[in-house]
């Protein structure tokens, strides 16, 4: 049995324990900058193009999004949280994610952020208005860090329904009956993306973001060659916040694998999910529960085939938490529920899929045929 281990400050965290007896070994990544240029304070909302607007209307509302705005030419989504949009999608040749977009805690941070990276603060197309710095990290992918002048209202929400445990019985004579209908999005949670460069992204989010690790994954046999994935939060000090905004992992794409978006309670999430499948929308994976982050989770492909997230009941972490560490395997991705599948693990062969493995072996990048052997094996243990 493992025993509490003590974090840099010298307070007893279980945390690490969770994931490896040994925690952090001497001079592995400390899974934080030292002087990161600005700290973001989460996720503002994500961008994607896709051909046919009207059709990602229909799945947007089946999914559970609420309109915030819409034209010609592009679509916003939004939750029932105050706050910014959740995803903006906009008119194009093809169903594709542009990238995130980050807030800014400050104004004052886009500034700060323009200088050191020699960008411009201009004015941000959101709805309500703001100013934005677009920058690309190191895999080549837009990043945007926003300040919205305006922030949306909060919208009627559904309610978490009342539950008996045990001996602890508040609800009598009042039958539960979870309606039929699409789960109600809260918010956009986080977005996971997948890159050939995972050391030099990494650091990029946490140097130029201020970024924070929670746990950290490696390949069975290979920890001494660094991690291959990390869950990263918004570092807001004592203030807990979500387990992840942000996950990295190495592999032979760059891009996007799936955002999550918040809903109330498992009953949202699996009355939703019946309204989906009868629909005709294709689940990817779930329900069940995840190990990191202990989020609820079921997943679903929209129209056009990118990967999106209903999640409940998330961990929320605050800055004292350091990170934990442990081998990556596909029987490490939920606690229960179904086994994965091939096509939420991305092990489906495809042509495009093959492509992206020759580039990423001929090109220079992190991806050799160690790295590329030991996430295999971890798809399949």
């Amino acid at each position: 049995m493992s025993e509490t281990r003590l974090d840099r400050a010298g307070v007893a965290t279980a945390h690490q324990d969770l994931h490896s007896e040994r925690g952090a070994l001497r001079g592995e990544h400390p899974g934080s900058s030292g002087n990161p240029v600005i700290k973001v304070a989460d996720l503002a909302w994500l961008e994607f193009e896709k051909p046919d607007l009207e059709r990602a209307a229909v799945f947007a509302r089946d999914f559970g999004f609420q309109i915030a705005a819409c034209t010609e030419r592009e679509l916003w989504l939004r939750g029932t949280f105050a706050g910014s949009p959740c995803m903006v999608i906009r008119r194009g040749r093809t169903s594709r994610f542009i990238g995130p977009a980050f807030r800014a805690a400050e104004r004052t941070d886009l500034d700060r952020l323009a200088r050191a990276t020699g960008t411009d603060v201009r004015d941000a197309d959101v709805p309500g208005g703001g100013r934005v710095v677009d920058l690309l990290d190191p895999s080549g992918l837009p990043v945007r860090v926003a300040h919205c002048s305006q922030t949306l209202p909060e919208l009627p929400g559904q309610h978490p329904l009342p539950l008996n445990f045990g001996t602890d019985r508040g609800r009598t004579n009042a039958p539960q009956r979870p309606p039929r209908e699409p789960s109600r999005i809260q918010r956009l949670g986080h977005v996971v993306l997948e890159t050939r460069v995972f050391a030099r992204c990494l650091d990029w989010y946490l140097d130029t973001l201020g970024m924070i690790v929670s746990d950290f994954l490696f390949l069975d046999g290979q920890r001494d060659r660094g991690p291959t994935m990390a869950f990263i939060r918004c570092d807001q000090g004592s203030l807990a916040v979500d387990h992840h905004t942000l996950a990295l992992h190495l592999g032979p794409g760059n891009g996007y694998v799936h955002s999550a978006y918040q809903v109330t309670d498992l009953d949202s999430l699996a009355a939703g999910g019946e309204y989906l499948s009868e629909r005709g929308y294709r689940r990817s994976w779930g329900i069940g529960r995840h190990i990191l982050g202990s989020q609820l989770f079921d997943y679903w492909r929209d129209p056009g085939h990118l990967m999106l997230e209903h999640f409940a009941d998330g961990d929320l972490f605050s800055r004292d938490v350091e990170p934990g560490w442990a081998p990556m395997s596909t029987s490490g991705l939920a606690q229960w529920g179904p086994p994965a599948t091939r096509d939420f693990l991305g092990a489906s062969p495809s042509p495009r899929r093959v492509r992206d493995v020759v580039e990423a072996l001929r090109g220079d990048n992190e991806l050799d045929p160690a790295r590329l052997l030991g996430l295999l094996k971890a798809v399949n243990s």
